[in-house]
């Protein structure tokens, strides 16, 4: 493979976030752990697209669905989505390709990485979704906007660690925490779908969030080119 090349590195408030080159791709490596690159976007896809098709099955007009005759654009009671970490923009470029959408924002808390997708080299990956009129870019700590805000959301589609047991720093612990799920119960609007990344499956999350009281618990896999495959674990809210 290729010899990464540097492009950018920021120490700041959670530590050190680095931008690298390798070939045609681009990685990001957050305190010395690789997050993601832009080599294969299916996971990053799935989360959202999961999330979405929970919404359909449990709902269809919730879900946006478009009566005929209707004119183009988001439907005006289409459903919210939270995505947790903008990374390589994967999430929110599929987010706002599906025009039911009615409002997509993005809590990122790394300056560096809205730096790189606004001006940057990564611009070009998320360009057109952040001149999208639905699209909102929250620049805060995930756990700090769930805890502040007052905003509820019909799907949160978290992708900020390498899953529930391997996170980015020790804090981010508290987002799969039972307070943590309550605070992402809380932020959900009723029978909305929690929707988490990781990059392996963890049977010991999964009885996580059934103890936190969320129902239909299920994790969709995304097969790798060596060993175990990505997932997307899934839950929904009380009604």
């Amino acid at each position: 493979m290729p010899t990464p090349r540097i492009l950018d590195r920021r120490l700041g408030p959670y530590g050190e976030v680095v931008l690298r080159r390798r070939g045609e791709h681009y990685e990001i490596i957050a305190n010395g752990c690789f997050l993601m690159d832009t080599s294969d976007g299916r996971s990053e896809r799935l989360l959202v697209d999961a999330a979405y098709d929970a919404l359909t099955a449990r709902a269809p007009a919730k879900a946006g669905n478009r009566p005929a005759g209707d004119p183009p654009g988001p439907p005006a009671q289409g459903p919210s989505l939270l995505i947790g970490g903008l990374g390589v923009g994967f999430s929110l470029a599929h987010a706002a390709a599906n025009p039911h959408w009615r409002h997509i924002a993005v809590v990122e808390r790394e300056q560096a990485i809205v730096d790189w997708h606004m001006t940057g080299p990564l611009a070009p990956l998320s360009r057109d979704a952040l001149a999208d009129p639905r699209s909102l870019i929250i620049r805060t700590d995930l756990l700090t906007h769930l805890r502040e805000t007052d905003d509820r959301y019909d799907a949160l589609c978290l992708d900020i660690d390498n899953g529930p047991d391997w996170t980015v720093t020790d804090d981010n612990e508290n987002l799969y925490s039972p307070g943590g799920l309550a605070l992402c119960q809380g932020r959900l609007k009723p029978g909305g779908v929690l929707a988490v990344w990781s990059a392996q499956p963890s049977p010991a999350f999964e009885e996580a969030l059934r103890n936190a009281g969320f129902s239909g618990v299920r994790t969709e896999e995304v097969r790798v080119a060596r060993g175990v495959p990505d997932v997307v674990h899934l839950a929904v809210g009380p009604a």
